[in-house]
């Protein structure tokens, strides 16, 4: 059962990820060719790099800048949110396909979009189960 949790919340963030691509002119995914299942592949492999930079690095960042959440009352979130989609571009930049996002601010409304729809399918999926 774990197992199929980790794929339903990669495939989740995968599609949060693909929406704000949509949304967001500064933040792409490149690598495939529109519409093929290499496409969708890209997608999952991204999505599957920020799963494991939020698993790894985001509470060790959090750990850190936490008397900056607790100054700011729970918005510097959304910064470290932005930090870890950014390290997720910087990281698949390093080859051929991935995410590609343009600056800070774009990774702040990316992960603000994503966020809020990664929210919306899981409750959504959890509904249904």
């Amino acid at each position: 059962m774990p197992v199929m949790r980790f794929l339903l919340k990669v495939i989740v963030n995968a599609v949060a990820i693909w929406l704000a691509t949509l949304v967001l002119s500064g933040l792409e995914v490149v690598g495939g060719e529109e519409g093929s299942a290499q496409r969708v592949l890209v997608f999952l492999v991204v999505a599957l790099v920020f799963g494991l930079v939020n698993a790894i690095v985001k509470p060790i960042v959090k750990l850190f800048s936490l008397p900056l959440y607790i100054l700011t009352l729970g918005l510097f979130t959304l910064v470290v949110n932005a930090a870890m989609l950014w390290l997720t571009g910087w990281l698949s930049e390093r080859t051929d396909y991935g995410l590609r996002v343009d600056n800070f601010w774009t990774a702040l409304v990316g992960a603000l979009i994503i966020s809020v729809v990664s929210f919306v399918l899981s409750l959504a999926i959890r509904d249904r189960r």
